[in-house]
C-alpha cells in the first residue's frame, strides 16, 4: 500500500499547488448525464466525444489494474486582460491558458518525474500519466479528490485559485493508505454570473454546454459558423471565467509552473495577418496556439 503523505511531498516538490487522491470507481452519474448531453446533440461537430464510451467513466476500464488516481492542479494567472483588449479592438482576444507553454508537456513531464520516484520506492507499482489526453473524466476525479467542484460553466472551480487551473492525473495500480473526500462547504450557491456572461448563450443549463454555440469550440475545434459571433476571440474564450467571483479573488501561485510568455496586446491583428508560418512556429509552436494553427487564427481574426 502506498503512503499518501509521500505522494503529496513528491507532487509538491514537482511544483504542483494542489493535489488530491481518490480511489477508482465507476462514475455512473456522470455517465448518465453525458448520455443525456449526447442525446441533445450538444456535442455538435465534436464527434470524438462519442468515442470510448465503454471506458470513459471507469478508470479501471481504461488502465488495467487501476486502483488510485492522483489528481494534480497547476494554477495560472488568468488576468491577461480581456478588459483592456475589449477597448482596443485592433488586438485579438486569446484565452489566458494559451499565453504560456503547452500545459500538456509541462504537466506531463513533472508527473512522469513523480511516477519515476514512486517506482523507486515502490517497485511493484505501475502507472500512467494523463494530461487531457484520454477519455478520462478528470474534472469529476478532481471533485472526488477534494480539489473543488464543477461550476455552472462546467469547469472545475477551486476555493483558492478559482477555475484558472490545469489538471493532470497519475493513475496507479496500488491502493493508498488515505484517500481524500469531496469538499462539502463551498460551491456556486445562487451565483449565475458565468451563465449571464456567456455572449452566445452556450451555457444552456447548469454544467451543460452547447458546443455549437461555444466560442472556444469555434475558434479551436471547428470551422466557425458565421451565425456565431466570436466577439473578438481568436483562440479560446475566457468570458465565463472573467465574471466568476472565485476568479476575481483568486490567489497567485507561489510556484507557478506555467508562467506567462506573452500577452494578446503584444501582437496586433494586422501583425497576425502578416505573420508567416515559420514565424508562427518559432514564436508559438511550443504553446497551445499550435493546436489551431496560424491559418485558423488568421481566419478567426478576419471574421
Amino acid at each position: 500500500m502506498l503512503e499518501a503523505k509521500y505522494i503529496r511531498n513528491l507532487v509538491k516538490t514537482e511544483g504542483f499547488d494542489l493535489c488530491g487522491i481518490t480511489a477508482c470507481r465507476h462514475l455512473a452519474k456522470n455517465e448518465e448525464a453525458f448520455g443525456r448531453w449526447l442525446a441533445m446533440g450538444y456535442d455538435s461537430s465534436l464527434g470524438y466525444m462519442r468515442n470510448y464510451l465503454d471506458k470513459r467513466f471507469d478508470v479501471a476500464a481504461l488502465v488495467e489494474g487501476a486502483r488510485t488516481v492522483v489528481v494534480c492542479a497547476a494554477p495560472y494567472d488568468g488576468d491577461i486582460a480581456p478588459k483592456e483588449v475589449d477597448v482596443v479592438p485592433q488586438y485579438p482576444k486569446i484565452a489566458s491558458y494559451a499565453c504560456r507553454r503547452d500545459y500538456h508537456k509541462v504537466i506531463r513531464k513533472r508527473l512522469l518525474a513523480v511516477l519515476k520516484q514512486l517506482q523507486a520506492r515502490y517497485p511493484q507499482v505501475q502507472g500512467r500519466v494523463f494530461v487531457d489526453s484520454a477519455p478520462l473524466i478528470e474534472k469529476q476525479l478532481a471533485v472526488d479528490a477534494g480539489l473543488g467542484w464543477i461550476g455552472r460553466q462546467s469547469l472545475l472551480v477551486t476555493p483558492r485559485y478559482g477555475s484558472y487551473v490545469m489538471l493532470g492525473e497519475l493513475v496507479l495500480t496500488e491502493e493508498v493508505d488515505v484517500y481524500d473526500s469531496p469538499l462539502q462547504t463551498v460551491g456556486c450557491g445562487e451565483c449565475r454570473r458565468c451563465i449571464e456572461a456567456c455572449p452566445t448563450g452556450a451555457i444552456v443549463d447548469d454544467m451543460v454546454i452547447d458546443t455549437a454555440r461555444c466560442i472556444s469550440c469555434h475558434t479551436i475545434e471547428t470551422a466557425p459558423d458565421d451565425r456565431v459571433d466570436l466577439h473578438g476571440w481568436v483562440f479560446g474564450c475566457d468570458e465565463c471565467q472573467r465574471y466568476c467571483p472565485y476568479n476575481r479573488s483568486a490567489k497567485r501561485s507561489e510556484q507557478c509552473i506555467m508562467p506567462r510568455e506573452f500577452s494578446p496586446q503584444d501582437i496586433s491583428n494586422d501583425e497576425w495577418l502578416m505573420m508567416s508560418e515559420d514565424d508562427f512556429q518559432q514564436r508559438f509552436g511550443h504553446t497551445p496556439l499550435k493546436r489551431a494553427g496560424l491559418k485558423k487564427i488568421q481566419s478567426n481574426i478576419k471574421r
